[in-house]
């Protein structure tokens, strides 16, 4: 037992004396820092401002600090705020440097402060850089719709004016061959009516040359008769000239018979005429019919032509109101949308960078945080062990 005292006495001696020296060293960096903020506060605060601009953290903080470690981390996490403000142009993050700079110099708990400031920002950071990506998403969904509505409506524009310009130039064409119809009519009748006309004096002429011819027939025929029977009879009371009477009843045969082959031929000649006029008239009649027939079904399916083509039309112009609709609402998205001075790729880039800069400087701050915590406590610790020694 006494030689276990011994031993137990002498590991309590040799921590007091680690203890002590411990403290002993504490004192002299405390004192050596304390010496050099005095020579630091005297000849380097205008190089400060120079350096680092208005509301930085200094190091040489006034007012009650957790440690020189500490203090350091803070000016430390302002360092990274405000050089991020600089090299991303942002008002905010200089704002929230400065605002950093002087929690870091006044109240108690201010790490708690600071902390507080970058993970507020951080927060709207995240929160702008979400909205931002709905809105591209808006944007890009909306765009593309209209995009492709506009392309909808053009394309459906085109097929009616295609469609339009077909039944137009088919109506076109229609109404042009029932002129050519019409025309081919009116010849037609023209020609008929001649041919009624001649055929009406021809019938005429027959009508009173055959008459005529018949009658003469009739006559010479008579006149034959009347010598061919005086000739013929007996009781003559003088001596009749029967040579001169022979040759007269000759030259009447021969005037009968001229008369005879001219009436055949009136006769055949008016009934060919009136044949090829019965035959013509049959056929103008076809061509008649036919050509009217066709002018009456052109002229229809023109009309329905131009009825569908005056339908497509207003259908068109409704299609055409839809689409300056939609390219009105097009060309307002793009005002809404369109990137100008910074496109969102670089926005993207930008909160990234400043989020990414922003938990740095947290990271800073709560691994110090731990620090400190972990150095008191080995502190705290440290005085428990020592006290019954040092009261003894």
């Amino acid at each position: 037992d006494i030689k276990a005292h011994g031993v137990r006495h002498h590991e309590c001696m040799t921590k007091a004396e680690d203890f002590e020296a411990e403290t002993k060293s504490r004192g002299e960096e405390l004192a050596a820092i304390a010496k050099a903020k005095e020579i630091i506060k005297e000849s380097v605060s205008g190089a400060e401002d120079l350096s680092y601009g208005l509301s930085q953290v200094s190091l040489l903080q006034a007012g009650s600090q957790i440690t020189t470690k500490a203090a350091l981390a803070q000016f430390e996490a302002v360092r990274i705020v405000r050089d991020l403000a600089q090299t991303q142009h942002s008002s905010a993050l200089a704002q929230l440097a400065a605002r950093i700079g002087s929690a870091s110099r006044t109240g108690s708990d201010q790490f708690a402060k600071i902390k507080g400031l970058i993970q507020d920002m951080i927060e709207r950071l995240e929160k702008e850089a979400e909205a931002d990506a709905s809105k591209k998403a808006w944007c890009d969904r909306n765009l593309a719709d209209m995009r492709e509505k506009e392309a909808n409506k053009q394309a459906e524009i085109a097929k009616m004016t295609a469609q339009i310009d077909q039944m137009s130039a088919r109506s076109a064409t229609l109404k042009e061959e029932v002129a050519a119809l019409q025309e081919s009519l009116a010849k037609l009748a023209a020609s008929q009516a001649e041919m009624n006309k001649i055929r009406s004096e021809e019938k005429e002429a027959f009508a009173t040359h055959s008459v005529e011819m018949k009658k003469g027939l009739e006559g010479v025929q008579l006149a034959l008769k009347v010598l061919r029977d005086y000739y013929a009879s007996g009781d003559k009371a003088h001596a009749a000239a029967e040579g001169a009477g022979g040759g007269i009843i000759s030259l009447l045969e021969v005037v009968e018979s001229d008369f005879t082959k001219g009436l055949s031929q009136m006769t055949a000649d008016e009934e060919s005429a009136q044949s090829a006029y019965e035959a013509q008239t049959k056929q103008n009649e076809i061509e008649k019919a036919t050509k009217t027939q066709d002018v009456s079904y052109k002229g229809k399916e023109s009309a329905e032509l131009d009825k569908s083509a005056a339908e497509t039309s207003s259908d068109r112009s409704g299609v055409q109101e839809e689409l300056a609709a939609a390219q009105e609402y097009l060309a307002k998205l793009h005002g809404q949308c369109d990137e100008k001075a910074e496109t969102f790729e670089q926005r993207k880039a930008r909160f990234e960078a400043e989020i990414a800069g922003l938990k740095e400087a947290l990271q800073v701050l709560e691994s110090e945080t731990a620090l400190v915590q972990r150095h008191a406590s080995r502190q705290l610790r440290g005085i428990a062990r020592h006290s019954p020694s040092r009261m003894a």
